[in-house]
């Protein structure tokens, strides 16, 4: 067990429920370290992935807000690395609080964390990432016609701004968090899915995308090789046929079979379908890794396969 990596991804429930004020995330996140302590006390490595999707919004929505010539609005990529920094350090204190309570000398440290994409991936001609405010249709035209982006109408609730959801390819910081993980650091890292970037030239550059959280974190876990991916979101398990009269809860579960119940359309595309895709990639990257999805609450038990969706091979 002292030698077993974990990466644990939060959901965006870990962060936020309900008000979106400091405090009360901030309070969320104590809760979120209270779960998580049971884990770390009990010897696994532990690399923590999160969420930012609130965060980063109402992050661009004040840079909108306040845009000027003196005060010009943060791009995409720097208001990611924004809500990375904020959200790591309210991590940050909440889990050394627990690391404390439970008598524990660990340190916790928090990565602001790149995430190497492909400028050629298709993502980039079909942007459908929705991000900030709802708009009218004809703000949302203006918008479009000033800025070069692109809004689309989001079921009947208004116009939102899309950006493009790439792949990604790199985690430019994993040797560090491998590192830190190694020398039994608690690392908080690839937060909202990493910034992504891509090379040109030898040089680095930031692009106006969000790349999938859960994707992200399955290409931590390979790299800095996890034994485990534990994606937390608000469900204690994956089901087949969900909220319908014949609802099947899935407890242990192949990679093989979740890939034809994903043929079935089983799993909703902006919500289980992506974790279920993460899961399938971590666990055929090398023989013997596991992926479990389950709730905050039942992180705990499910590390011990005795709660949430355990998918592996073997």
């Amino acid at each position: 067990m002292g030698n077993e990596r974990i990466v644990i991804a939060l959901g965006g429930n870990a962060i936020q429920s309900g008000s979106a004020t400091a405090e009360a995330q901030q309070q969320a996140l104590n809760h979120t370290a209270e779960q998580l302590i049971k884990i770390i006390k009990q010897g696994y490595q532990v690399a923590i992935t999160h969420g930012n999707g609130p965060q980063v919004g109402n992050i661009l929505l004040q840079q909108i807000q306040s845009h000027s010539e003196q005060t010009p609005a943060m791009p995409l990529d720097t208001c990611g690395a924004m809500s990375q920094g904020m959200i790591g350090y309210w991590l940050e204190n909440a889990i050394n609080d627990q690391l404390h309570v439970a008598g524990l000398d660990k340190r916790v440290a928090s990565i602001i964390t790149r995430v190497e994409v492909n400028p050629d991936d298709e993502a980039f001609n079909n942007p459908t990432k929705p991000i900030g405010p709802f708009y009218s249709e004809r703000e949302a035209k203006e918008q479009m016609e000033k800025n070069g982006v692109t809004f689309k109408e989001d079921a009947g609730r208004g116009w939102r701004r899309v950006v493009p959801s790439p792949q990604p390819v790199k985690i430019l910081e994993h040797e560090v968090i491998k590192s830190l993980v190694d020398n039994g650091t608690v690392v908080i890292s690839t937060g909202g899915g990493g910034i992504p970037v891509y090379r040109k030239d030898n040089k680095i550059f930031g692009v106006e995308a969000v790349i999938d959280k859960d994707f992200a974190s399955e290409k931590l876990g390979e790299l800095i090789q996890a034994d485990t991916l534990v994606i937390l979101t608000e469900v204690e398990h994956v089901y087949v046929n969900y909220q319908a009269a014949n609802q099947t809860t899935l407890e242990q579960v192949t990679t093989e079979e979740l890939r034809k119940y994903a043929a079935e359309g089983q799993f909703a595309a902006g919500s289980m379908l992506p974790k279920v895709e993460a899961a399938i990639a971590f666990v055929e990257s090398n023989p013997g890794r596991k992926c479990i999805i389950t709730s905050l609450n039942k992180a705990m038990e499910a590390v011990k396969e005795k709660a949430g969706t355990v998918i592996k091979n073997q």
